[in-house]
């Protein structure tokens, strides 16, 4: 086989685990409301089905490289293939809430290390002079998951059960788990350096930077996950897991720089290249996360389309995303990094500026373009800078480095979708609150409003007295309504400018190029 084909082998079959790990994250909240129903649980204590499912996964992210040098990369990437697949099918089979919450956990420890892997060995399959076309195929991959979650979850909710949301990833699992099986090898230079780590690490086994770490990230993902419903700092709970989550990260850090063997490598910080990359691109993906929890927001609650119609519209960002990656691959080499996602900025701004001027008039259609907009800035931000955050990293360490660029990188996705939803939930009740006093029978437009509103529940057979109460509760509804879209704008708007505002962090992002180099080792297939 040439090595040409060699690679594209590799990298189609270590794209199944992550499809489906990003796939997950978003396909259960469809069926949320079916699987409440059918387990008898309440809101609050179904929100622990997506919660225990992203705690897990960010709790192994940073355990890659740890994990990778012990047993290897291949067996890791199997070991959560199989460990993936095998929660999700005791995930269809549960049937009570204890249990379901259990098997997410599962899943979530198999997913946790998907993602990462994935990209070490991506890294150490394609030469240098084609990292960017590397990560562009991470940047698809990952993508995909939170464009066609929705639309498939819907889908099969409404036309099967929720359990299988679940049975679903069965058959894709058992082919992934083949694929890598019979086409991924570790490199030898990387296997070497990984037995040499292990020993080091034996000996000196850093269980004190695990139960921190464990500490730590189960606290901050807490406050992160159930913030917003516990309305944040006035909750104790709350109050508790902050603190528990800072002083347990203050410990954290310092145990692991001062540690002999750490369970997570934070030296990796040390290089500027790693450390701007992972940081600027945390920051990027919290605000993309906001984006991505505001539309189908509005669609559903405001355009009142089901959660597969709301999945659809989504879609034109990712085909333009999938589309502009490859492109922004080829260009990696050829433009600097910090171009490449100033360009990124300003289209993605673009696009979130477009957006605040969607009403309750906008249809699917008038949202093509500025989703398809978006699309391509997102292209051109995630592609670069994954890339450049590991482009100093030594092969051997790749593992850990991605776990640690993964892990920060989920971190920021958590702060923007708990940010970006308190403020939208704020501005929207500020804007209602406004709005309210404004709607007056001493107004002729409300006066007329409000007698067509009353006439029309008269024509519907209420007494006068219902009439009129309904009349007001329409009215007010209307209030709550346009507060709503005006949150909608005004959240948006101050994306644009939050996105905007990380222009200056390029500065940092510095790649030095090796111009002809040739790839080491890449992984063989047979």
């Amino acid at each position: 086989m040439t090595p040409q084909a060699g690679k594209w082998t590799v990298a189609i079959s270590i794209a199944f685990g992550s499809i489906m790990a990003t796939i997950d994250t978003s396909i259960v909240n469809v069926a949320l409301p079916a699987i409440r129903g059918e387990l008898g649980a309440s809101l609050q204590e179904i929100t622990w089905i997506s919660t225990a499912y992203m705690i897990a996964m960010v709790l192994i992210m940073p355990l890659t490289g740890f994990l990778g040098s012990f047993f290897g990369q291949k067996r890791v990437y199997l070991a959560s293939l199989i460990l993936f697949t095998l929660g999700s099918v005791l995930c269809g089979t549960a049937r009570s809430l204890e249990m379901l919450v259990l098997w997410r956990v599962l899943q979530g420890i198999g997913g946790g290390a998907l993602q990462p892997t994935q990209q070490a060995i991506l890294r150490q399959t394609f030469p240098p002079e084609e990292q960017g076309m590397a990560m562009a195929l991470f940047s698809m991959v990952i993508m995909v998951g939170p464009a066609v979650g929705p639309v498939l979850g819907g889908w099969i909710t409404d036309n099967a059960s929720w359990p299988w949301i679940f049975y679903v990833n069965l058959p894709v699992g058992i082919l992934g788990i083949y694929l890598t099986w019979r086409n991924v090898h570790e490199p030898a230079d990387v296997l070497a350096a990984n037995r040499e780590r292990a020993e080091v690490m034996r000996k000196n086994l850093d269980i004190a930077g695990l139960v921190l770490m464990t500490v730590f990230i189960a606290a901050m993902m807490y406050v992160f996950e159930e913030g917003a419903s516990e309305d944040w700092f006035e909750s104790t709970k709350i109050q508790i897991a902050t603190f528990i989550a800072v002083v347990g990260g203050a410990a954290w850090v310092i145990r692991e720089l001062t540690a002999t063997a750490p369970v997570v490598d934070l030296r990796l910080f040390k290089d500027p290249t790693f450390a701007s990359g992972t940081v600027i691109g945390s920051i990027v993906f919290a605000m993309l996360m906001g984006a991505m929890l505001l539309l189908p927001v509005f669609t559903q609650e405001l355009m009142h389309f089901t959660a597969t119609q709301s999945g659809i519209v989504l879609i034109p960002r990712t085909i333009a995303m999938m589309i502009a990656s490859p492109f922004v691959g080829r260009l990696y080499n050829r433009v600097s990094p910090a171009i490449l996602v100033a360009f990124g900025i300003i289209v993605t701004g673009l696009g979130s500026w477009m957006m605040a001027d969607t009403t309750l008039m906008t249809s699917s259609h008038d949202l093509i373009l500025p989703l398809s907009v978006s699309g391509v800035g997102f292209a051109f931000l995630f592609v670069p800078l994954t890339t450049a955050a590991l482009s100093h990293v030594p092969r051997h360490q790749m593992a850990g480095a991605a776990g640690v660029n993964s892990f920060v990188r989920q971190i920021g996705a958590s702060i923007g979708l708990s940010v970006f939803a308190t403020l939208f939930t704020r501005y929207s009740s500020e804007a209602s609150a406004g709005i309210a006093p404004a709607i007056t029978s001493l107004r002729p437009e409300v006066a007329a409003q409000f007698i067509s509103a009353k006439a029309a529940m008269l024509a519907r057979g209420f007494s006068p007295d219902a009439a009129e109460v309904l009349a007001v509760k329409s009215m007010a509804g209307r209030a709550a309504l346009q507060g709503t879209v005006i949150g909608f704008e005004k959240t948006f708007i101050l994306q644009t400018i939050a996105i905007l505002a990380v222009m200056p962090l390029l500065i940092f992002l510095r790649v030095k190029r090796v111009s002809g180099e040739k790839a080491h080792v890449e992984l063989s297939v047979e």
